[in-house]
């Protein structure tokens, strides 16, 4: 059997075991999670990536240059977990503010969070097959996709702190205007049957408004890993497993609002560096060792930084 099909073996049954266990084990299926146990939880996950890495390299060892360049899918596999695990943090906060504006409840946040990750993961495999056909038919696609990271980090550099407003939001609005809605923010289920006519509830708007930015946060997302391997095996384990501990990170980063306030400066050097890396590959090369020092270390520092100066607000 060939290591690569073995490894996708290896990987879709790790991740329904995995994505089982958050959904039907863990305590992410009722509300009030303790901030605790969401750690914990995402250290789990962070853990069985970080494994997964682990079989990758001795599976997929070195190989043969390509272009005179040694590609290392492991270390490539940590640097695009790494990188997407961030932007999923950062991206989480968002999260955060759609589900207190829209007045969810504790206990149907672990349901609507299920739901909207499931979404996030068909989408996300679509994308990536997308974006690594692109690159394969047109070689220009790589200064495009890196001017997308560039454009993007240098838009969050100038802009001011995540302001998702769903009173505001277009989507939002084109949603209601689209969906019969009835029930109330504490109703669990997402539709409703009176008189006879079937209604959405808000929480199926809510998870409508998640996979829809979903979409939008995979603008930067799906480049940013395109960037450090066009290996569609590579970048799609790499993202998976970064959506695999949303749902911990989320309780976790809740009952932590300011402790990765310096987070978003990192993301923005990541994306930054990695946009200029897509862009001057052919005349500069990165390793794969240089890139997930660099994107370990900004990490770091930003964690560090964050944890030194505390919002007190």
């Amino acid at each position: 059997m060939r290591p690569e099909l073995l490894l996708w073996i290896l990987f879709i049954v790790i991740f329904i075991i995995v994505f089982t266990a958050d959904i039907f084990v863990t305590d992410h299926r009722k509300g009030d999670i303790k901030v605790k146990s969401a750690l914990l939880w995402t250290g789990v996950w962070i853990l069985t990536a970080f494994l997964f890495a682990a079989i990758i390299g001795y599976l997929m060892p070195l190989q043969a240059p390509i272009d005179g360049r040694v590609p290392n899918n492991a270390l490539d596999f940590v640097t695009g977990y790494l990188i997407e695990f961030s932007l999923s943090v950062d991206n989480l906060f968002v999260f955060i503010i759609v589900f207190s504006r829209m007045g969810i409840p504790n206990k149907n946040q672990p349901h609507i969070l299920k739901w909207g990750i499931m979404g996030a993961i068909v989408f996300r495999i679509a994308f990536i097959f997308a974006g690594v056909g692109l690159l394969e038919m047109f070689s220009f696609m790589t200064y495009v996709f890196g001017a997308i990271l560039v454009i993007t980090a240098i838009k969050i550099a100038m802009s001011g702190e995540d302001k998702f407003d769903p009173e505001r939001s277009v989507i939002v609005k084109m949603l209601y205007k689209f969906f019969s809605v009835k029930g109330t923010n504490e109703t669990h289920g997402f539709f409703i049957m009176e008189n006879g006519k079937r209604f959405v509830t808000i929480s199926f708007i809510t998870v409508c408004i998640l996979e829809l930015l979903d979409v939008v946060f995979a603008i930067d997302s799906i480049p940013a890993v395109l960037a450090i391997t066009t290996n569609s095996f590579i970048a799609i384990t790499s993202n998976l497993f970064a959506i695999l501990g949303l749902r911990s990170m989320y309780f976790a980063l809740s009952g932590l609002l300011g402790a990765f306030r310096f987070l978003k400066y990192g993301i923005t050097f990541i994306l930054f560096f990695i946009g200029l890396k897509m862009i001057s590959e052919h005349w500069i090369y990165i390793s794969s060792i240089t890139s997930l020092i660099v994107v370990t270390l900004v990490i770091m520092v930003s964690i560090i930084f964050s944890l030194i100066f505390r919002d007190k607000k």
